[in-house]
């Protein structure tokens, strides 16, 4: 009954920081960029990499985003950067999802460390900060619509697969995870994604029914990629900053790994409105 108590008391606090961060501006962008710090100490001990350069590498990468975005609330200027860090970033995604099917760990040599904690880790912040400037002006609505399908999904997946759950999804990465678990998570969340397009004034029902989709599956995907990161570390969880939780990354794996693809499909919306 104490963990329920402590665990619950963790998530909430979590949640209400967020949320009453996320409409102002300033806030959110320094609570993301501390959120970054925190996961990027995380991943650090999962792939025993004692290097102080992927801090750095965040405070240039993030910081330089994060300005620009607050001083000209566009990415016009720098397009074609962000269009590279886009390629980049999901070809290294593509190769961690081939390397969740292996039976094998995930090769982590000298400079695939660093490009994990890249590529994999510090520009998933910088996508969830390009998120809300997707109209130009700062709207955050997408990005807490994105975060409210990851919390109905993650919910969902957790009750149906308790309760109803049979076949295992990757039981050797994850064994409580269900294939029921993960359906029950995916209806919810194009479920939840119907209220988000009726009462957010952003995007349309059948555009939030695709993100809800696309949240669903790469956001399952990269809470499966960081359990096979954890199990190759021999540790349960990211860190402790959570109580009941484990780590911050624990908390955001999947929104993380979720949010470059949630910013491409957005650039395709732009192009094909």
């Amino acid at each position: 009954m104490k963990e329920i108590l402590v665990r619950s008391l963790s998530g909430l606090f979590y949640v209400i920081l967020l949320l009453l961060c996320i409409h102002y501006e300033p806030a959110l962008l320094i609570l993301l960029g501390a959120f970054g710090i925190i996961c990027i100490a995380e991943f650090k001990k999962l792939i025993q990499l004692k290097s102080f350069i992927p801090y750095l590498i965040f405070f240039l990468g993030y910081g330089f985003f994060a300005f620009w975005l607050y001083a000209f609330h566009s990415t016009s200027d720098i397009d074609k950067l962000v269009q590279i860090i886009i390629v980049i970033s999901i070809f290294v995604q593509l190769f961690l999802i081939k390397d969740l099917f292996s039976d094998k760990g995930i090769p982590l040599f000298g400079s695939k460390r660093f490009i994990l904690s890249t590529f994999y880790l510090s520009s998933g912040f910088v996508f969830l900060i390009l998120i809300p400037y997707f109209y130009k002006d700062f709207n955050p609505n997408i990005l807490l619509g994105a975060f409210l399908l990851i919390w109905t999904n993650d919910s969902f997946a957790y009750l149906v697969g308790k309760n109803f759950g049979k076949q295992k999804l990757f039981e050797k990465i994850s064994p409580k995870k269900t294939v029921e678990g993960f359906l029950g998570g995916l209806f919810f969340a194009c479920v939840a994604s119907y209220f988000i397009a009726t009462y957010s004034n952003t995007l349309n029902f059948t555009h939030w029914l695709i993100l809800s989709i696309i949240i669903s599956v790469f956001g399952t995907l990269g809470d499966l990629i960081e359990s096979k990161f954890k199990r190759q570390a021999g540790v349960k969880d990211s860190g402790i900053i959570m109580p009941g939780h484990g780590g911050l990354m624990d908390r955001l794996d999947s929104i993380i790994f979720a949010a470059p693809f949630i910013y491409l499909f957005l650039r395709m919306l732009r192009y094909v409105s």
